[in-house]
């Protein structure tokens, strides 16, 4: 099952809470609080980051079609340091954590899924960890661009930089050349 099979699943099975929709720059959710829902991006972008020092650090992207979560808030409960942020006017849909962990527990495909979207996550925060401490600027944009390609079309270059970790001029620089 793919994320388009999954989506539909828990359309047809109405879990759905709402949807918000998000104009520019608007705040989905901010640092500090609790926040255990499961968003799905109808449309549009979001960005999700922190700050440390004043400085803002890129984290991951939520696109069209995409679930996004403050992983760490709906796991433990607790106060999340990240912010959640659209980066163009964006569409999302909801669910709640106990009516998600209902549904999963309901069925032993759903567990499987559910597991399955974890382990892709665990995997992909392990590369994004060892291309940051490991790579230089410029294989960590190829990998980037291989990756994910749409993220140059959808996502200014100063939110990229970032979570590329490097200067929105490295990143000009890199491109140009």
């Amino acid at each position: 099952m793919n994320l388009k099979d999954w989506i539909s699943k828990l359309d047809k099975a109405q879990l759905w809470e709402g949807e918000k929709e998000l104009a520019r720059n608007e705040y989905l959710k901010v640092a500090g609080s609790v926040d255990s829902n499961i968003y799905f991006v109808v449309s549009g972008c979001l960005r999700i980051f922190v700050v440390e020092e004043f400085e803002e650090h890129t984290i991951r992207f939520g696109y069209q079609e995409n679930l996004v979560v403050a992983l760490d808030s709906f796991v433990t409960g607790q106060p999340s340091d990240f912010f959640m942020q659209a980066i163009k006017k964006t569409t999302v849909k909801w669910i709640p954590k106990d009516k998600y962990i209902d549904f999963i527990q309901s069925d032993p495909e759903n567990i499987q899924m559910w597991n399955k979207m974890l382990e892709y996550l665990i995997l992909a925060m392990m590369e994004r960890e060892r291309d940051i401490l490991t790579s230089s600027p410029v294989e960590r944009y190829n990998r980037v661009l291989k990756r994910s390609p749409q993220l140059f079309q959808e996502v200014p270059h100063k939110y990229i930089a970032s979570y590329l970790r490097m200067t929105p001029e490295t990143l000009s620089r890199i491109k140009k050349s």
